[in-house]
């Protein structure tokens, strides 16, 4: 009993990727190079295939809503391509007639290429010319859909020669939507989808793409690559496979070196290996020569066997896990043979590469991030290689990377080496021991340097925050607010890490109590319910066993106020009932005035006039300068600040500029930024 076949069914169990709108054109490309290899295989430069694009009609012009620049283009409905190649023979046609044909296996078809262009469009149209044996030139007309199948529309007329015209219509709008749009995006993808005709001994035919006038050369992208070829084979699991190796002239367009996985003469699938093989990056050079980016196409019988039917994918799976019982080799078991095969063939430029991202992460480390100097030898041992033209917060994120993968080695070997210190120590425990405390002092010293990184990093931040942008204007006072600590919080909502509170004095670090930007009804040591916020409160207190004042024998147990007031940058308001040092002593009453606990909720200790310390960060503009000059402050040696004591508040004030802040954390820090070589200015 003969089975039937239904091309509906076969059209919708026949999978096409969006993503791969263009693949049945491309077919249909390749048919008919392959149509002209039959017929022009010793002169295949007498071949000519042309792609004509097909685009809606053009509506009216309408020059009222007509803008500047290129007009749209109008949606692609299909694409026709004509060939002068052998035609469709007798034989071409029962093979078109007969689903899955391998008429044509030994070229790598399977047949299925006409369901691909079912898939992505209405109706097929196809007329052509060929010679029969008595050499007298014949022709063939005739349709293809889903609802009618192949339709014979008896012989054409016109033709003079040999030859094939196929015109795929009715483009549907999801894949005509996820196809490119241009000409040129089309010629390219075209090209580097069958590139490998173009690349083989003998080279292609000559290949078109039209869209009304505008006409491309495919030819003209294999010139455009400038490259240089060699060959190579490697056999996985008893399978050959062979290695096209080309160098091609670095550009834009081909910046990334890639692996083009090929079954018949087709590109399959590709994918970036940049970093997969140690100093594989985007440009290598070898010696004096110009730059190039490295891309190998792969081929195979093996590979031409486990194409799927649609051609967008491999029948094997991505790796095997355990031992391989199969016999045949996963993706991943062909990739890393090929990257063994990729490193021989580039000894000398990856050698090159691998020393420059050497330099580049040496030179990185010791002017941006000496936190990581202690831990080179132990990132360089890692394996770990770079890019020598990676950015810098790239590089950052890899060395974090590397770094938290020795972290985690480093105290699985913590683990290992304490749970042999009970009992008899096996013979080198010492050594062990030794190396390993040798590692966690190392990491103790990067802690320490990225700590001291970090205030030279907060310190650029805020110079950058106090000077002025392209318009002349100043960051906002919240800006450096948050800088300093982050507003409308206090230290039982945020870590003490979160604090930047060291540029103005460090002792700041060490308080009971901080809030920051909240009203006095929202602080928890106080009873107030004034609305006003000190920009930063903090209180210190001192327990009374803290030996730190004494007096006629006697421990007295003190308390402090801070109060800290931010001015944007050149603000110049400083006037009446905007008087920064009015609002810093009015704050220090109102503390004093209410019942005071610490941050637990215990009372402070009652006292007349607990010291108090105010900090106004603010410029010297006139209005400023003339309410330090009324309150009887002192300017300072530097001219850059006012300091003084109110007698009847007892309460030290200080005024300090921007730029007076700025230098005096850097110079209290300059002894740690200079030992880790970094710039103090």
């Amino acid at each position: 009993m003969a089975l039937t076949t239904s091309l509906a069914g076969r059209v919708r169990n026949t999978t096409l990727p969006k993503t791969h709108a263009l693949l049945p054109l491309f077919e249909a490309v390749v048919n008919g190079i392959q149509s002209i290899d039959s017929r022009h295989a010793q002169e295949l430069g007498r071949g000519r295939l042309t792609v004509r694009i097909h685009r809606e009609q053009q509506v009216a012009f309408n020059l009222e809503t007509s803008t500047p620049g290129r007009a749209p283009l109008e949606p692609i409905t299909g694409f026709s391509i004509q060939d002068n190649g052998v035609g469709f023979t007798p034989q071409n046609m029962v093979s078109f007639e007969t689903l899955d044909s391998d008429y044509k296996a030994g070229i790598g078809c399977r047949g299925v290429g006409r369901l691909l262009w079912l898939k992505a469009f209405d109706r097929i149209e196809v007329q052509s010319a060929y010679y029969d044996d008595a050499n007298v030139l014949q022709g063939r007309q005739f349709k293809f859909s889903v609802a009618r199948e192949v339709e014979q529309d008896g012989a054409p007329g016109g033709f003079s020669d040999s030859g094939s015209t196929v015109i795929l219509d009715g483009f549907k709008k999801a894949f005509q939507q996820s196809a490119p749009k241009m000409v040129e995006a089309i010629a390219r993808e075209m090209f580097e989808h069958c590139i490998w005709y173009f690349l083989r001994p003998g080279g292609a035919p000559d290949v078109y793409v039209t869209d009304g006038d505008v006409s491309v050369l495919l030819q003209g992208y294999l010139r455009e690559l400038e490259h240089s070829e060699t060959t190579s084979s490697i056999v996985v699991d008893g399978h050959r496979f062979n290695m096209l190796n080309l160098r091609l002239k670095t550009s834009v367009r081909n910046a990334t070196p890639r692996l083009y996985w090929c079954a018949a003469n087709r590109v399959v699938k590709d994918e970036n290996i940049s970093g997969k093989v140690p100093g594989l990056y985007g440009r290598l050079t070898d010696g004096d020569a110009d730059e190039f980016t490295y891309v190998c196409y792969l081929t195979s019988d093996f590979l031409d066997e486990h194409v799927r039917s649609d051609r967008t994918d491999f029948d094997l799976p991505e790796r095997i896990p355990g031992e391989n019982l199969v016999g045949e080799p996963s993706l991943d078991d062909i990739r890393r043979r090929v990257f063994q095969e990729v490193a021989r063939v580039l000894v000398k430029p990856l050698s090159a590469a691998q020393q420059a991202g050497k330099e580049r992460v040496h030179q990185f480390v010791t002017t941006k991030a000496p936190k990581y100097r202690p831990l080179i030898k132990y990132i360089e041992s890692s394996g770990m290689t770079v890019d020598p033209g990676i950015k810098d917060q790239d590089l950052e994120l890899e060395l974090h990377r590397h770094v938290q993968k020795i972290e985690a080695a480093v105290l699985a070997e913590g683990q290992a080496v304490f749970a042999q210190s009970c009992g008899d120590k096996p013979e080198g425990y010492d050594e062990r021991l030794a190396k390993y405390l040798e590692t966690v002092t190392e990491f103790n010293q990067s802690d320490l340097a990225n700590y001291v990184s970090r205030r030279r990093t907060t310190l650029h931040i805020l110079e950058k925050l106090i000077q002025s942008d392209a318009e002349g204007k100043y960051a906002r006072e919240e800006s450096i607010h948050e800088l300093l600590f982050p507003m409308r919080k206090d230290s039982n909502e945020v870590g003490a890490d979160a604090s930047n509170l060291w540029i103005l004095d460090e002792r700041l670090v060490f308080h009971d109590y901080l809030a920051s930007d909240k009203t006095f009804k929202s602080i928890v040591i106080t009873e107030d319910d004034s609305m006003n916020r000190p920009d930063v409160l903090v209180t210190r207190v001192i327990g009374p066993d803290a030996p730190v004042l004494a007096a006629e024998g006697k421990k007295m147990p003190l308390q402090s106020i801070v109060i800290v007031e931010l001015k944007r940058p050149m603000r110049n308001d400083a006037a009446e009932g905007k008087n920064p040092i009015e609002q810093c002593l009015d704050y220090v009453a109102r503390v004093r005035a209410g019942t005071a606990k610490t941050a637990t909720g215990r009372p402070i200790p009652s006292t007349d006039d607990p010291p108090a310390f105010c900090y106004i960060i603010a410029d010297l503009t006139p209005t400023m300068v003339n309410r330090c000059k009324l309150s009887g402050l002192t300017m300072t040696h530097d001219g850059m600040g006012y300091f003084g004591f109110i007698e009847p508040y007892k309460a030290y004030i200080e005024v300090l500029s921007f730029d007076r802040l700025v230098n005096a954390a850097t110079e209290r820090n300059r002894a740690f930024f200079d030992k880790l070589g970094l710039s103090s200015s």
